[in-house]
């Protein structure tokens, strides 16, 4: 069963001073230091104007960095000029706060997890039909990042096993944009999955880096 988030899309803070806030999209909203900023983040690494999010007549988002002083980044990479958001983007201004970009097609899934085989010992569990990951009996919830899901679902099809960093990199870049992805850019992207999972259970390092060779999704709750 599912249900509307909202007729909007919103923004959700996450990880950082305004943790937990949520603002709907309506026409657009501005992003600074400045106090008559629609979403005002008190703190010295954001400029007074930082960003800006508009809503365009056909409905779609688009997130424009105002020439801050340290950038704005969309799924780990600073972006130049006016860039379109999808739902489950992650948005981090001056690296300070972060957010997450639900758009307003989005649905919450209501229920409980799916019955696990009683011989698993797995505690993560992704539904990839329903686009729903579970960690034990609690649903992740705000939704992944576009990237941060394909890096879970290409480590989850492989668990167990070492999944090399070129592997990882063509399942969540794809084809021409792969070309010319960073190591800090596939490390950042690592990092910031590895601090989601933690926020649902801190209990297990669920991704393992394998030096020099790749990732490793280790899923066995009873190991």
């Amino acid at each position: 069963m599912e249900q509307k988030i909202n007729e909007f899309p919103f923004l959700m803070a996450q990880k950082g001073p305004l943790q937990g806030q949520i603002w709907a999209i309506k026409d657009e909203i501005s992003i600074g230091r400045d106090a008559h900023c629609d979403i005002v983040i008190d703190d010295r690494q954001v400029s007074r104007k930082h960003a800006l999010i508009l809503s365009n007549a056909d409905k779609k988002n688009y997130i424009t960095d105002l020439d801050s002083k340290n950038g704005t980044l969309l799924n780990g990479e600073y972006i130049t000029g006016q860039t379109s958001l999808k739902d489950g983007d992650e948005i981090i201004i001056g690296l300070v706060q972060e957010f997450v970009y639900v758009s307003s097609d989005a649905t919450l899934p209501l229920g409980q997890a799916p019955a696990a085989d009683s011989a698993s010992t797995q505690k993560l569990f992704l539904d990839k039909k329903a686009r729903r990951i579970w960690i034990g009996e609690k649903e992740l919830i705000p939704p992944l990042s576009v990237s941060q899901y394909d890096l879970l679902v290409c480590l989850y099809e492989h668990q167990g096993s070492v999944v090399t960093r070129e592997e990882v990199v063509e399942a969540v870049w794809k084809n021409e944009e792969a070309v010319g992805v960073t190591e800090q850019a596939l490390d950042a992207l690592v990092r910031r999955l590895r601090d989601r999972l933690k926020k649902n259970d801190p209990t297990h390092e669920y991704i393992v880096t394998i030096r020099g060779v790749g990732f490793k999704l280790e899923n066995d709750s009873f190991s």
